[in-house]
């Protein structure tokens, strides 16, 4: 079973071990064995930093893209959420002018 501790890595940490995997020539589980990390954590980072560098599957975010949606979606959902308590209170001023 997982632990239910997570384990953080510094940002200096992740780059260093991308770099590791980019000039090695070796394979992201070979390089995260060395480090004694998960190789899908290794794994997750490369492809994210292949992404910010334009290198990445076609269609796929970059970080900055990612943070982009992130931000336009809460954004969108406030939006929405003042369109509907606007709707209710036209509707409610409405009967009240009705009466």
């Amino acid at each position: 079973m997982g632990s239910k501790y997570t384990k953080r890595y510094t940002e200096e940490f992740k780059r260093d071990a991308i770099a590791l995997v980019d000039s090695s020539g070796k394979t992201v589980t070979a390089v995260a064995r060395e480090l004694g990390i998960s190789s899908e954590s290794l794994r997750g980072w490369y492809r994210r930093a292949k992404a910010d560098r334009s290198e990445g599957a076609p269609g796929e975010l970059s970080s900055a893209e990612r943070e982009e949606l992130k931000r336009l979606r809460r954004e969108n959902r406030e939006q929405q959420q003042t369109i509907e308590i606007l709707k209710k209170a036209t509707a409610f001023f409405v009967k009240e002018n009705d009466r």
